[in-house]
């Protein structure tokens, strides 16, 4: 169960930062891999900021993550863009 909520969150957060960022385009597949990586993201920096990282499945860590995948996103649009 605990990998179904992580690919929904993942979901759920790599759309919303990608309607945020405006990078539309991929598939349900791009949004979860995002979302997951930017969880993962956010989850260390909220952490290092002394913030908490993802705690479960709650508003907390959607925004965690949301944050994490804008993050993403923003990093590969100037990587993609030359800086």
């Amino acid at each position: 169960m605990n990998i179904l909520l992580w690919i929904v969150l993942g979901a759920l957060a790599g759309w919303i930062a990608s309607l945020i960022m405006g990078s539309g385009g991929g598939g349900w597949i791009a949004h979860v891999v995002i979302g997951v990586v930017g969880a993962a993201l956010g989850g260390v920096v909220a952490a290092a900021l002394g913030l908490g990282g993802i705690t479960g499945f709650n508003l907390y860590s959607l925004l965690v993550a949301v944050g994490g995948a804008c993050l993403l996103l923003g990093a590969f649009n100037l990587i993609r863009r030359g800086l």
